[in-house]
Parts: structure tokens; sequence; C-alpha cells
């Protein structure tokens, strides 16, 4: 069952969803269980704050937009009524890509955004 319930927030390098009828700890299995299988690297630093990698930095900064990296942070945070927050937020720009390279992480954060719409 979809816990999903609307987005509240999208803008430059953040996501902001709001879910039903779930715990942070449930959440977080589940989003370390799908992103796992999309090859992330997902880091639990507890209280509901995740670290998401996919690629290499060093082999991103030596050879560009030929290799990808990605990075990005999770906090979830229950609301007074009930819901959970969860906020995507974007930690690297792509730079070390050039214009490729940002396009290709603003490209990724529109992708994590409608997997994340389907939790």
């Amino acid at each position: 069952m979809p816990h999903f319930i609307k987005n509240l927030q999208t803008v430059d390098g953040l996501i902001s969803n709001l879910y039903g009828n779930i715990s942070i700890e449930e959440m977080t299995k589940l989003i370390t269980f799908h992103l796992e299988q999309q090859g992330y690297k997902v880091s639990d630093q507890g209280f509901g704050n995740l670290i998401l990698e996919k690629g290499s930095r060093i082999q991103r900064l030596l050879l560009g937009a030929f290799v990808t990296y990605y990075k990005f942070s999770i906090t979830m945070s229950p609301t007074p009524e009930g819901d959970l927050m969860v906020n995507i937020f974007q930690q690297t720009s792509g730079f070390s890509g050039g214009l490729i390279g940002m396009n290709q992480v603003k490209t990724e954060l529109a992708r994590l955004s409608f997997g994340f719409a389907n939790i």
C-alpha cells in the first residue's frame, strides 16, 4: 500500500514529501531496500537521517561526466498530525562533471522524486 500523501515542496536541490501510516523506522527500511537495489550506498545516521551515495567521487573528479556520482541526504520527521515528512537534499552539485554533470544530478533528483512518490 502506498504511503505517499503529497509533495509539499520541490525547489532546486530539495524535495519535501508527506507520507501517512508509516514510522521513521519503517520508512528507513523501505528507502534502504529500494535504493540499494538501484545501486545506492545507504548510510543510516540515526534519528531519521540517511546519506545516499552512488558512484565514486574521486573517479568523478578525474574523469568528469563520464563517471556518475550522486550524493543526497534524507531527513525524516513526524508532523503534529501524525504523518511523516521526508526531505531529500542534493549534497553534490555535479560541477566536477561540468555542465553535463550538473544536468545529470538534476535529472537524478527528478528521478528520485518520482520514485519517492511511489512509496
